[in-house]
């Protein structure tokens, strides 16, 4: 196995005549997850966080605008920004560092730093700040929540199918957070990252549609969670899903190597694929060869050979959807070229791993070394 990209596999049902490739070739679909690094790299030295919480005092929310129903099938629509709870959102973002088990202790400070502030002053901590934190927390590095914001949307429609209001809220959260080190000035790094949650309900009336959606308390505080969690991906190596596809029968090598992928007998699968590649003349029968080929190394996770067949298979997808001839003078004419679209896509997963795996295993070094010396 290379670095720390554990693979966590589940089968999915067949899909016939899949849309993603020409013809009626029988596809199957896979689900992978996969680990990705984070975009903030720690040195293994930093081993206990403190989080605090360095968001200004803020008003009571107030509705900021109102917009009415721009689409044709909206009754009603509006736009509401919020300051969220800082309070929530620190404590959320701490106990979803200290779940995510990389540091070995995590330490949230239950004060706001800017509580007793009369008078406005940067959000950045200082020098001198950094280290008193440091060193009352008993840390080595401290993660300050220093924004979250809220954009809610609230529409409500008619549904025609249910004979029912259907009432809206998508909140989009942006919470802003800064890692300092001690003796080091300004912040080590900035994540200012955003997502969203959304909540549906449906009545009668509009006034009964509305009333059953998330109150607006509530809607602050889930929202304002839900914040806390949004900066971790950037913070800790993170796992990912993704969706991977084969090419299950057509000859005899491609459905013996689906017993095997339902096995997870990679390696018979593989045999089998290289076979497949190597006695077919057909271009198309070569691309889903080189394409299976491509998905069976990943999941033994040789990632730099899985590239290695993948590009194989898209030098073969642009011959068998013609994509030369489907451009003229540089305008595109028919972009119907499914295998060649579907093996870009692919490749471009399996690129994102490849450019993480050095720094995914140099962030995961520190478990590693946890793990030899416990």
């Amino acid at each position: 196995m290379e670095g720390y990209n554990v693979i966590i596999k589940r089968i999915f049902p067949a899909l016939l005549c899949a849309g993603l490739f020409a013809g009626c070739q029988t596809v199957e679909q896979f689900s992978i997850d996969y680990m990705l690094p984070a975009k903030v790299s720690f040195p293994a030295a930093l081993k206990k966080v403190g989080v605090v919480n360095n968001m200004p005092v803020v008003p009571d929310n107030q509705q900021i605008i109102d917009r009415p129903a721009k689409e044709a099938d909206e009754i009603t629509r509006r736009i509401d920004y919020y300051n969220g709870d800082p309070q929530v959102t620190t404590e959320a973002l701490a106990e979803a560092l200290a779940d995510g088990n990389y540091f070995d202790q995590v330490v949230i400070c239950d004060s706001a730093l800017r509580a007793a502030d009369v008078i406005p002053r940067e959000g950045i901590l200082g020098r001198e700040e950094v280290g008193q934190l440091a060193q009352q927390l008993e840390v080595d590095c401290l993660i300050a929540l220093e924004n979250v914001q809220i954009r809610t949307i609230r529409r409500v429609n008619f549904a025609e199918e249910w004979g029912a209001y259907d009432a809206t809220l998508d909140a989009k959260v942006y919470p802003v957070v800064r890692v300092y080190v001690p003796n080091r000035s300004g912040a080590m790094a900035t994540v200012a990252d955003a997502d969203s949650i959304f909540w549906e309900a449906t009545g009668a009336t509009i006034a009964g549609a509305n009333a059953r959606l998330i109150g607006e308390k509530q809607m602050i505080d889930e929202a304002s969670r839900f914040a806390g969690t949004v900066p971790v991906k950037d913070l800790l190596p993170y796992w990912k899903t993704g969706m991977r596809y084969y090419f299950a029968g057509g000859t005899v090598n491609m459905r013996d190597a689906t017993v095997y992928v339902r096995k997870q007998e990679w390696s018979n699968a593989v045999a089998l694929w290289t076979k497949e590649y190597n006695t077919k003349k057909r271009p198309k029968q070569k691309m889903r060869a080189a394409y299976n080929l491509a998905f069976g190394y990943e999941m033994q996770d040789s990632i730099e050979t899985a590239l290695q067949w993948i590009e194989q298979a898209q030098k073969l997808a642009y011959e068998v959807d013609d994509v030369e001839a489907k451009q003229l003078g540089g305008e595109v004419v028919d972009w119907s070229v499914p295998n060649y679209a579907e093996v870009v896509r692919y490749y471009g997963e399996l690129k994102e791993r490849e450019n993480g795996l050095m720094r995914l295993n140099a962030q995961m070094q520190r478990v590693k070394d946890e793990d030899d010396n416990p």
